[in-house]
């Protein structure tokens, strides 16, 4: 029985760097104001609600493999075609801590914007309603749309297939839209 067991391992380390290679990169994404772009030291700056500022590498020379939602790839820019400063923005990365890796930018337009959290009341995809509840009890309702994008664990989705169940806290980021408070912008917390 040990014998093909240490073949098994063996098999298996001989592969291990052919699975590592093949591992797609998980796209996350994050909402703020871009600070900067320095095409120099290829860098983009995004400024966050709480006021600090978060630097991202570009990746115009990547050849990472991403499992990337292919909607939301398509509404977005690459991150070199994306050339403005002092807008609001969904930012999509790949990476953590120091080496994060913008891969594009989605414009959000003039707003204003208004960022809210809580919990989860009610979250319907085929009506498109997200309900939070905020921390002083009162109870707020957001429309999606098919533009509204979600980061979840597993990376970013369109808002629409998010699983968000009664309890869940959420971030939103709404602007109006025809009249109706929209989400944009849906973060798992």
């Amino acid at each position: 029985m040990r014998g093909p067991f240490m073949v098994f391992l063996f098999i298996a380390y001989c592969f291990l760097p052919t699975f590592a290679a093949t591992a797609q990169e998980v796209v996350h994404a994050l909402s703020g104001t871009v600070r900067s772009i320095n095409p120099i030291n290829k860098t983009i700056a995004i400024g966050m609600n709480n006021g600090t500022v978060m630097l991202f590498n570009e990746s115009t020379k990547s050849k990472a493999s991403l499992d990337f939602d292919k909607g939301i790839r398509s509404e977005s820019t690459t991150v070199e075609s994306f050339t403005k400063s002092g807008v609001r923005v969904i930012l999509y990365y790949f990476g953590n801590g120091d080496t994060r890796t913008a891969v594009a930018l989605e414009d959000l337009g003039p707003g204003p914007f208004e960022e809210r959290s809580g919990t989860v009341v009610r979250f319907d995809s085929r009506e498109r309603v997200l309900a939070l509840k905020n921390n002083s009890g009162v109870e707020e309702s957001f429309h999606l749309d098919p533009k509204t994008v979600a980061e979840t664990p597993y990376g970013a989705m369109e808002g629409l297939e998010l699983e968000a169940k009664d309890g869940d806290h959420l971030q939103v980021t709404a602007s109006s839209v025809n009249g109706d408070e929209t989400a944009l912008f849906i973060q798992t917390m």
